[in-house]
């Protein structure tokens, strides 16, 4: 008993000795896990610092001129000094593991696999993981023109690819199209499906995000995900997109966003939260985000959660910062 008694006083001093070794760096992510319910952990948006990479896209030409930027020449797309390579070691400083990256920043990229085994490095060095790709610009998946819709199809193909190679679970797609809400339904449905066939083949899964139009309209997208009908095609429900039209001074029609999270949640391979404004308190003056959390609890999710700050009022580092705490006390409440 007494050497039993010796040993675990042995390993005890060890594992104090071993914590308190720790570096900086190790301290921090130990302290950000622990914050963390161990259902849900705190990933980062590219998205969130957009205006760093992108700058004010008026005062630079506009948005015509940014598309055709984009579309032509892509790196030019990008503001002088800033170099979306570097996006995993600025992720890095905000404490969380796993990024989600946006294709609109790599445009002239995409096939270039010294600058990727370069960006896995990158990943290697900061101690963070790509977890998904978002994907815009790339066509209709939706698109009542068959040919079109194809050509849409296999734009995407490359997005998946490079999932693949950066250890990406997932790329985030668009089920947009014109015609009717029942016509757009049926194409994206086809759309998803043989995209879903590809990314399958791939292990990679697709997802839809709610992004404004019949895609806003939760039971909507639910109903496309349910007609595709493949384990790896689902949805990332973002807590801020229900705006179904837009007018002149703003929305005019907008879906319930608590009705439409707990709509996509059955289906969710990932999780976006928006913010946009916060109050004194710190809360989101638009989002309940512990209403919204609750629900994605209680729908069986567990994953990440993506910040997704999109807001004016704040600087984007503030922004994210502050999303990051809202997301961490709502996940205290939840508990």
């Amino acid at each position: 008993m007494k050497s039993l008694r010796s040993l675990s006083s042995i390993i005890s001093f060890l594992a104090i000795i071993s914590l308190s070794s720790c570096s900086p760096d190790e301290k921090k992510q130990a302290e950000n896990e622990k914050r963390e319910s161990h259902d849900f952990k705190i990933s980062l948006a590219q998205w969130s610092l957009h205006k760093k990479y992108f700058g004010d896209v008026e005062a630079r030409g506009g948005y015509d001129w940014f598309i055709k930027t984009l579309m032509e020449s892509p790196d030019h797309a990008i503001v002088e000094g800033q170099d979306p390579m570097d996006f995993p070691i600025e992720a890095s400083k905000f404490g969380v593991n796993s990024i989600e990256l946006v294709n609109t920043f790599y445009f002239g990229k995409v096939g270039d696999k010294a600058y990727w085994t370069e960006f896995k490095q990158k990943c290697k060095e900061a101690n963070v993981n790509v977890g998904l790709i978002m994907c815009d610009l790339l066509g209709n998946l939706g698109d009542s023109d068959p040919s079109a819709r194809n050509e849409a199809i296999e734009k995407h193909y490359k997005w998946v690819d490079l999932a693949k190679f950066l250890g990406a679970h997932t790329i985030r797609v668009n089920a947009a199209g014109n015609g009717t809400a029942e016509e757009v339904a049926k194409n994206a449905t086809d759309g998803l499906r043989r995209l879903g066939e590809y990314g399958a083949e791939k292990g990679i899964n697709i997802v839809v995000e709610n992004h404004g139009s019949y895609s806003s309209d939760g039971a909507w997208l639910a109903g496309v995900i349910k007609a595709v009908g493949m384990d790896n095609v689902g949805t990332l429900p973002d807590f801020g997109n229900f705006c179904i039209e837009n007018g002149p001074n703003g929305c005019v029609n907008e879906y319930d966003r608590y009705k439409g999270i707990a709509e996509l949640m059955p289906y969710a391979k990932a999780v976006s939260a928006k913010a946009h404004e916060f109050n004194e308190n710190g809360d989101e003056v638009n989002s309940d985000f512990y209403r919204i959390m609750k629900i994605v609890k209680d729908s069986g999710y567990k994953g990440y959660i993506g910040i997704e700050y999109e807001g004016n009022g704040l600087s984007e580092e503030e922004g994210i910062k502050m999303t990051k705490l809202l997301l961490e006390k709502a996940f205290s409440k939840i508990n």
